[in-house]
């Protein structure tokens, strides 16, 4: 997966604005004075308690995951809490990163119950921010990607951020953030995915001969056989059909698919199907 404050626990009956401290006892007092009522019990309902707490407690662990699995920088971040605290921390972050691609509610709610113990750890925030995204909760993704920022200056969540703002309808928000960013700071793949990102606001804005320009002057003809490469050409590729430019974007689909080892992308599939078509149309 690929981020914090002490750890706390969940509160646990006080009512809000109430010290504890002073608080008269029950019965009449002298004078005709009115006593004050007894605290009343937390107006919470058991429902909602239990709720609460089995957020808190989060899914649950398979016994193998012991925490140690965490990249060793991660594991340092951690360092700052008591061993058995950091230790469930690990392993429901070290679940939330096996579970985000198969299921992504329920890596997210790992990485709640990591916050719930640790949300003053940058480390911790990130995991929640990206859960949150792979998930669908693009506010939570949101608020969470940003407190990781101000935690640790990091700016590798600009794209994801960016792509929240498109899933939440406001693409020019998303192009906001897109003109902000630091691009000398940011790795070849972290670039590619701000222009996709890019790319796809202007799309959303129905300004697709810019978004076309905009993949162009990225590194679609890159000779590295990285991921994000044929992530480049595939947003290209679609972006040429959206254009009404088929054959053209049936030639970058079989691009796409000649760098695409991992299977990153629907490419092979996506070509075939548009061949029928062209075939068809024929």
């Amino acid at each position: 997966m690929p981020e914090d404050r002490t750890p706390r626990k969940p509160r646990t009956g006080s009512r809000p604005g109430h010290s504890g401290g002073g608080r008269p006892s029950g019965g009449e007092r002298s004078g005709g004075r009115r006593d004050f009522s007894r605290p009343r019990r937390d107006e919470r309902s058991d429902e909602a308690r239990t709720e609460s707490q089995a957020r808190y407690d989060g899914p649950p662990i398979p016994e193998e995951i012991t925490g140690k699995e965490l990249d060793r920088s991660v594991q340092a971040q951690l360092q700052s809490l008591p061993d058995k605290l950091a230790q469930r921390v690990a392993r429901h972050l070290v679940a939330a990163g096996m579970l985000i691609d198969s299921e992504p509610r329920t890596a997210y709610e790992h990485t709640l119950a990591a916050r719930a113990r640790a949300s003053r750890l940058a480390v911790v925030r990130e995991a929640v921010g990206e859960a949150a995204y792979a998930a669908g909760e693009y506010t939570e993704a949101l608020a969470e990607l940003r407190a990781a920022k101000r935690m640790n200056g990091v700016q590798d969540y600009v794209a994801i951020m960016a792509d929240c703002e498109r899933a939440l309808g406001r693409p020019d928000r998303a192009l906001a953030l897109v003109r902000n960013a630091p691009r000398e700071k940011l790795s070849h793949a972290l670039l590619a995915e701000l222009t996709i990102v890019e790319a796809g606001a202007r799309r959303d804005r129905g300004e697709v001969d810019a978004a076309l320009r905009t993949l162009e002057t990225s590194h679609l003809n890159s000779k590295t056989r990285e991921p994000w490469v044929a992530r480049l050409r595939y947003a290209y590729a679609d972006a040429l059909l959206e254009a009404g430019r088929a054959t053209d974007a049936l030639a970058w689909f079989h691009r796409t698919e000649t760098v695409d080892g991992e299977c990153t992308t629907d490419a092979a599939d996506r070509a075939a199907q548009l061949e029928k078509s062209l075939d068809a149309g024929k």
